[in-house]
């Protein structure tokens, strides 16, 4: 299958920087055709960047939404308002969502299942702690999360989401101990999660999810990684924040 290579800018960048990186990665990347690529911005640049990707291959998605529709929900964005802007994809269930704002699969399933019902294909995260992995409970928590967060889900809905494995030990806000992921464990994981799809699903839909590395994804590791068997893409972080060396985890993936 097509390789998807996402980058999530997470907090950085203002509409015009945001833009601007845009305009870099089209001039690049525009006309990819060996690989899907996404770009995640932040909320307040989704238009501006949209307007600035017409004519081009490069799609759009957002970092997070609300489940409900409409609502006295502050400060919150909804799957109609990221359809309005052009948004094909949306990250959920990210670590920093999950740690900081208390994000729990409960809640994340409400958000994967919303923007199913809205035509929004959802790259869903999961991925253990270094207290996780240091006690044995990797596969544990994969299963659980997967479980949770793809409960209701159908199997004809589950072709239209990504599954992204984001090992919180292998960046460097969660890896207290400098701890790196190496291409074999990041190869186990994503064999784990197939077959965790695979009990939920079935095999055709098992084999046919890509799921995405989100450890620290760089030029310097992309390939290797990347050809690695199952792992279909990538969520880029820091990485993406620069056109051209987002560009050369592109690369990596042809």
């Amino acid at each position: 299958m097509k390789k998807l290579i996402a980058a999530n800018w997470k907090m950085n960048k203002t509409a015009a920087e945001a833009v601007s990186t845009a305009d870099e990665l089209k001039k690049l990347a525009g006309k990819e055709k060996n690989a899907d690529v996404v770009i995640c911005p932040s909320f307040t640049s989704l238009q501006s960047v949209a307007k600035e990707l017409e004519g081009s291959n490069i799609k759009l998605g957002a970092q997070n939404m609300h489940f409900e529709d409409s609502g006295a929900y502050t400060g919150d964005i909804s799957p109609l308002m990221l359809k309005d802007t052009g948004c094909e994809y949306v990250i959920l269930g990210h670590s920093e969502r999950r740690e900081f704002f208390g994000e729990a699969d409960l809640l994340i399933n409400k958000k994967v299942l919303s923007a199913l019902k809205h035509g929004i294909m959802p790259i869903l995260c999961v991925g253990e702690t270094w207290e996780h992995r240091e006690s044995g409970k990797t596969n544990e928590v994969l299963d659980k999360q997967l479980r949770n967060c793809l409960a209701d889900v159908s199997t004809p809905q589950m072709h239209h989401v990504t599954i992204a494995y984001e090992p919180v030990w292998a960046i460097s806000r969660g890896n207290p101990n400098q701890k790196s992921a190496t291409p074999k464990d990041a190869e186990d994981a994503h064999a784990f999660i197939r077959g965790v799809l695979e009990e939920i699903f079935d095999k055709k839909t098992a084999s046919s999810t890509r799921i995405l590395y989100g450890g620290s994804m760089k030029p310097e590791n992309a390939k290797e990684l990347l050809s690695k068997k199952g792992i279909d893409g990538g969520l880029v972080g820091n990485a993406s924040l620069n056109a051209k060396s987002f560009y050369e985890i592109i690369k990596a993936a042809e």
